[in-house]
């Protein structure tokens, strides 16, 4: 649980100023998002840093049990498999983006889960431990 509680703490206040800052200025993350695409390195770097943080997570904490806690072994295999897919399929990426971009829906839930998630690993990080 001590490993739990330091991963939720570590990702929690990240999560609620990422979302934040999404929800405050959604024209500048479409700009970064589009400009994403357009550089190599950038896409290389985010996914050699997805898998790294993936595989950190699930080698310290792959716990699936019936607790709050299996979401952080879950964003661990997320990120694990988003390290993957960025580094193995660079390509697809521009296509992602461009129906993520076009669908408004989108660029709503995904900082609204992202504060959820912020919120749930902060709540459990400094407030339930």
């Amino acid at each position: 649980m001590e490993t739990s509680v330091f991963i939720a703490k570590l990702i929690g206040p990240c999560y609620l100023i990422i979302a934040i800052g999404m929800m405050m200025n959604m024209g500048f993350y479409q700009k970064v998002m589009e400009d994403f695409c357009k550089n190599s390195a950038l896409v290389l770097f985010s996914g050699l840093f997805a898998l790294i943080a993936g595989l950190l997570i699930v080698l310290s904490h792959n716990v699936w049990a019936s607790n709050w806690t299996v979401i952080i072994t879950i964003f661990g295999w997320g990120g694990l498999i988003k390290g993957v897919w960025l580094i193995a399929f660079p390509n697809t990426v521009s296509k992602f983006m461009h129906v993520y971009q076009t669908n408004k829906a989108l660029l709503i839930v995904h900082p609204a889960v992202a504060l959820a998630l912020g919120a749930v690993f902060t709540i459990f990080g400094y407030f339930k431990a």
